[in-house]
């Protein structure tokens, strides 16, 4: 039940004022339900998120019914209210929007045209409650209710936002419900969802949930379970009617034994991209199946990436000139190709891909690829006109002390790089790779002498491979080389 106190601590408390006329009018319907259904007409705009609130939090569902019914706003942002795993108050709203979609004529008052489940709206609760300092929107101002006098019957499908996060091997309560809800009234309600992640469902779900979605409202897709070729092809033609799809992340994806049909699997795959006008980040965990391929995906793009990471597979000579040839790269912020080795490829392909991206690239991975000394050598003279760099990692290669000298000198321009990790010199391990004992405080000093003859403020991380206390594959535990201006000389 409702109680007096409770509306009056959330009003009067959060704003430290007497109550209003507005405010006691508030109490005065909750301690009636029957004043209350009848005042909604002409009920003051600002007493309805708190009003609604109180009887979300209450579970009284026959006046969150005929709230919902006369809720003058264009948005009912319910997902900052509800608790899980309790979904009555959620079933009332549900069934509060079945008679709005089934009434000829409205509530003059109703503007509801999208429901929003998503974790949102706690700054629309909060500022109508009071509780918020500016009591305003991103958009300098409250979110006000259209006028009275435009009161329209519903004519397009009423929006339902929610984000996708299919961790399970069923569907949970809350979700099953929805689903259940929204599949038995699809001329009217669009199911929308922006953020889609699958980290472990069968794929027959998968494919019920997805058919219920406004698939060209999905703006980011994240896969990080462990699928098989034939399960991403499965998965692709929905991928394909993602219209507006920016960000794209797939984890481990196992090749085909068979290859006609891991040929077929990667076409079917790769062609979704052509679809793909938006995407800007794309995310590839060792596919394996793109190696001697990568040209396939890579001519399917038709959008200019910001983002690109391709990591811990193999890829072939071939694979990196078409990527240091392809012109949707030539304007990217990140490159990631950590694990992918790189042992016996011709550097000047690397070279050519930096100096493609030198004047936007910000961020350079390239941990655990195997890379050489005379190789680093040969990219330095690119690298260093990567005037944007910011952050940029080498862990995990074999560098030697005079090639680290050689680094820290030409990259010595970049006013932006701020983040830099680097492997242990070569000279710190034993010649069976064993990290010599006090070995490495030497060299540290040895580079901080550099930094300091440089004169510009730096740091700079240094890590063994693998780490010699737990085993990962690169340590972090190591202290960093920190030159400032005010270093004494």
């Amino acid at each position: 039940q409702f109680t007096q106190y409770s509306f009056w601590h959330r009003v009067s408390m959060s704003v430290q004022t007497p109550p209003s006329l507005l405010d006691l009018a508030g109490m005065h319907l909750l301690r009636d339900d029957d004043l209350a259904f009848s005042a909604l007409e002409q009920l003051p705009v600002e007493l309805f998120p708190p009003l609604f609130t109180e009887a979300f939090n209450g579970r009284h569902t026959n006046i969150l019914k005929a709230m919902v019914q006369a809720w003058p706003f264009v948005r009912l942002p319910l997902g900052g209210l509800i608790d899980l795993p309790h979904v009555g108050p959620l079933q009332a709203v549900l069934e509060a929007l079945d008679v709005l979609l089934v009434q000829k004529v409205c509530s003059r008052r109703c503007k509801l045209r999208v429901l929003d489940l998503r974790d949102t709206g706690h700054n629309f609760w909060s500022m109508w409650s009071g509780a918020s300092a500016h009591r305003c929107t991103s958009s300098g101002r409250a979110p006000v209710p259209e006028p009275r006098s435009v009161t329209k019957q519903h004519v397009a499908p009423l929006k339902v936002f929610t984000d996708l996060s299919l961790k399970k091997r069923t569907l949970d309560n809350f979700l099953t419900y929805l689903l259940r809800w929204v599949e038995q009234r699809k001329a009217s309600i669009h199911l929308c969802c922006k953020k889609l992640k699958i980290s472990a469902m069968p794929m027959d779900n998968i494919v019920k949930v997805l058919s219920m979605v406004q698939l060209d409202c999905i703006q980011e897709v994240q896969v990080s379970c462990t699928w098989n070729l034939s399960t991403l092809a499965t998965f692709a033609p929905f991928l394909g009617h993602m219209s507006n799809l920016q960000r794209l992340r797939l984890f481990p994806i196992q090749g085909s034994a068979f290859k006609k049909q891991e040929h077929d699997h990667v076409v079917q795959i790769t062609s979704q991209f052509l679809r793909l006008g938006h995407l800007r980040d794309l995310h590839l965990e060792s596919p394996s199946f793109l190696e001697g391929r990568l040209d396939q995906m890579l001519k399917c793009l038709t959008t200019t990436l910001d983002n690109l990471s391709i990591t811990n597979c193999q890829l072939t000579e071939s694979d990196l000139t078409h990527l240091s040839q392809c012109p949707n790269i030539c304007q990217l912020k990140s490159l990631e190709l950590n694990g992918v080795t790189l042992t016996d490829f011709n550097p000047e392909l690397l070279q050519v891909l930096l100096e493609k991206v030198a004047a936007t690239l910000q961020e350079l991975y390239l941990d655990q690829c195997g890379i050489r000394s005379s190789q680093f050598e040969a990219i330095l003279p690119a690298l260093s006109r990567c005037s944007q760099l910011r952050s940029f990692s080498l862990c995990g290669n074999l560098l030697s002390m005079a090639v680290m000298e050689k680094m820290l000198r030409q990259t010595a321009g970049l006013s932006c790089l701020s983040q830099e990790w680097y492997p242990a010199p070569q000279e710190s391990y034993s010649p069976q790779g064993v990290p010599l004992n006090g070995r490495l405080p030497q060299l540290q000093a040895e580079l901080l002498e550099i930094l300091r003859d440089l004169g510009q403020p730096r740091t700079v991380w240094l890590t063994f491979s693998p780490c010699p206390h737990c085993g990962d594959d690169i340590c972090t535990h190591i202290e960093p080389i920190i030159y400032s201006c005010t270093n004494p000389a």
